[in-house]
C-alpha cells in the first residue's frame, strides 16, 4: 500500500510549528488539514495524555466560539503520536494566514480555570485531564511561536 502523506515528511528533521498536512477538494468545496506540532517527533517527550486531553477540550471550544473562526472550524484533535494535533479548517489558508489564530488559541488556554466539557456525561474519559499541565505545554509552544514567527521553517515541511 502507498504512504499516506502525513507519513512521508521527514519526521526526524520536522520542528515544531504549523504546517499544512493536506488540501482536499470535496466537489466545489476545498478543506485543509494543519499539523499543528508542538514537539520535535521521536527526538522530545511526547504531550502528557492528562494535558493533550485537556488542551484539545480547551481549543476545541475556543475555535468553535471564535466569532470569526467558528464556522470555518471542522475538526481539532491529537495527534496519535502525541506531540501535536491536527486542525480541518473549510477553503485553503496558509499556515502563515492561521499563525495568529493558534497563537491566540494557545495563549487562552493560559486563562482558563476549568476544562469545558470534563463532566462523565460529557466526556468519554472524564477524569483524564491535567489543566496544569496543559498550561505548561500551551505557553512552552505559544512562546515558541511567538519567538519563531518570521521563521519559515515553522511553516514549511522539511525537503525529504
Amino acid at each position: 500500500m502507498e504512504l499516506i502523506q502525513s507519513f512521508t515528511i521527514d519526521h526526524m528533521r520536522l520542528v515544531p510549528g504549523i504546517y499544512t498536512s493536506r488540501v482536499d477538494h470535496l466537489g466545489d468545496e476545498v478543506v485543509t488539514t494543519y499539523d499543528i506540532r508542538m514537539k520535535r517527533p521521536n527526538r522530545e517527550p511526547v504531550i502528557d495524555t492528562g494535558a493533550m486531553h485537556s488542551i484539545e477540550h480547551i481549543i476545541a471550544t475556543y475555535l468553535r466560539n471564535d466569532p470569526d473562526w467558528k464556522d470555518e472550524v471542522i475538526y481539532w484533535g491529537p495527534m496519535g503520536c502525541f506531540t501535536g494535533f491536527y486542525l480541518i479548517l473549510k477553503g485553503s489558508r496558509t499556515p502563515e494566514e492561521i499563525y495568529d489564530l493558534m497563537l491566540n488559541a494557545f495563549r487562552h488556554v493560559e486563562d482558563v480555570k476549568e476544562v469545558p466539557g470534563t463532566q462523565p456525561e460529557n466526556c468519554g474519559h472524564y477524569l483524564l485531564h491535567n489543566l496544569e499541565m496543559a498550561k505548561w505545554y500551551a505557553r512552552e509552544y505559544a512562546a515558541y511561536l511567538a519567538e519563531n514567527a518570521g521563521n519559515k521553517e515553522i511553516f514549511n515541511y522539511p525537503a525529504v
